[in-house]
């Protein structure tokens, strides 16, 4: 079977596919990961088919952290995002899918991919790193806080899904017009239309950190997180090596790809913070964090595998992204996770409901007061072996297997 795979954002929308793509390679299918263009030499160094992707997920990253926590910014600013690089997407995701016998896609690309699908009558299959498109009570939409009513929670997961498809449609149109592109029926991946069902949907995450709720259909699956192996061949830099060597355990602090305006206000309150609960601290400081010259208990490093790195560490206080979070989760240790916008302020209130880290800092109320504060709490025993409890039982799911297994299933029922 052909399968192109269609992803968009940062390093977290991209990672949880290479091992997807090696598992279902493995069963003897082609793949093509289309992503943007930045992340070529990531997906081709493991021997998967790359296909380029036009816009800069660095430049939406600083969009959407001008935004923040304002839904409608975010959606603004998204849609503003997609208009810019639309008809670029669209001719490279036709391109990509040319071959294809199964499109496999993400929050980005639902509806275009979608309505490619249907236009090649070939299935897809959505899978989401967080709960978008599945409608509950148990939690409201990512971007907004609990409102303490089931009816009132899912309606706003009702209401993104027309939102998504409404400025879908007015974007294409504004596209459509600009590029000089031809009419085009958009469909909704969500939606019944006799004779076609409405898409599958995998959810990448574990079951231990958001159980599938009872108010999904029987086309929701929850398949845990898409891991690879832990990474035994990485050989750090002497650096690094030096560094974890000379002294207890550090805490890892990872912002990943967030470029945030107040960058050396968070290196300051993170600095000061350490010292002040006497803690070591390696800061990878990816796309948008402040770099230093490394001290005696601090050391600065661009990137170093989650998986290789954060074992070794005592705690984890990052930005809340969905890669992120499932690394420390993995890890088996405490987190402290500091939201800059759109659904990290979600999984910052989910891990503090499993009880592996202290009540989540929004950015724009960090201080040392605050952090040193959460840093004491996330150090206690409760945390820590609640912490560990969770670990090990992510450490036991096969979420990709799990999920190669369903796409089968589902592509093999429309043949």
């Amino acid at each position: 079977m052909n399968i192109t795979i269609l992803t968009f954002g940062s390093r977290g929308d991209v990672q949880p596919f290479l091992p997807l793509s090696l598992g279902l390679m493995a069963r003897g299918h082609k793949v093509i990961l289309a992503a943007p263009a930045r992340f070529k030499n990531l997906v081709e160094e493991y021997g998967i088919t790359f296909f380029p992707l036009a816009g800069d997920p660095e430049e939406l990253s600083r969009r959407l952290n001008d935004a923040g926590y304002n839904f409608f910014k975010l959606v603004n600013e998204m849609m503003s995002h997609a208009i810019d690089i639309g008809a670029d997407i669209m001719r490279q995701t036709d391109e990509a899918c040319r071959d294809a016998d199964l499109i496999i896609h993400t929050f980005a690309h639902a509806v275009g991919a979608h309505t490619l699908a249907r236009e090649k009558n070939i299935p897809d299959i959505h899978i989401q790193t967080f709960p978008m498109f599945t409608p509950t009570g148990d939690y409201p939409n990512i971007s907004l806080p609990d409102l303490r009513s089931r009816f009132l929670n899912r309606l706003t997961h009702t209401a993104s899904i027309k939102i998504t498809e409404l400025t879908s449609s007015l974007g294409f149109e504004q596209v459509r017009r600009r590029a000089g592109l031809p009419k085009r029926k958009l469909y909704s991946p969500f939606k019944d239309f006799t004779p076609h069902l409405r898409t599958p949907i995998l959810c990448a995450w574990s079951p231990s950190l958001i159980p599938p709720s009872s108010d999904w259909d029987s086309r929701v699956h929850v398949t845990g997180y898409y891991f690879f192996p832990y990474n035994n061949s990485y050989i750090p830099p002497n650096e690094l090596k030096d560094f974890l060597e000379a002294g207890r355990p550090p805490v890892c602090i990872s912002f990943g790809s967030m470029v945030n305006k107040n960058a050396e206000k968070i290196d300051m309150v993170i600095r000061e913070s350490l010292k002040r609960t006497n803690n070591r601290g390696i800061i990878l400081s990816g796309w948008g964090s402040a770099k230093r010259e490394t001290a005696k208990d601090l050391l600065y490093l661009e990137s170093a595998p989650h998986d290789w790195l954060l074992p070794k560490c005592t705690m984890l206080i990052h930005h809340g992204g969905a890669g992120t979070t499932s690394a420390g989760l993995r890890a088996g240790i405490p987190q402290v996770i500091v939201p800059f916008m759109a659904d990290q302020p979600f999984w910052g209130s989910r891990v503090h409901a499993i009880s592996v880290a202290p009540k989540a800092i929004n950015v724009n109320q960090l201080s040392v007061e605050k952090m040193v504060h959460a840093i004491a709490e996330a150090e206690s025993n409760v945390i820590l072996e609640r912490a560990q409890v969770i670990g090990q039982e992510i450490r036991g799911e096969d979420g990709v297997m799990n999920a190669v297994k369903l796409i089968e299933v589902y592509a093999n029922k429309v043949q």
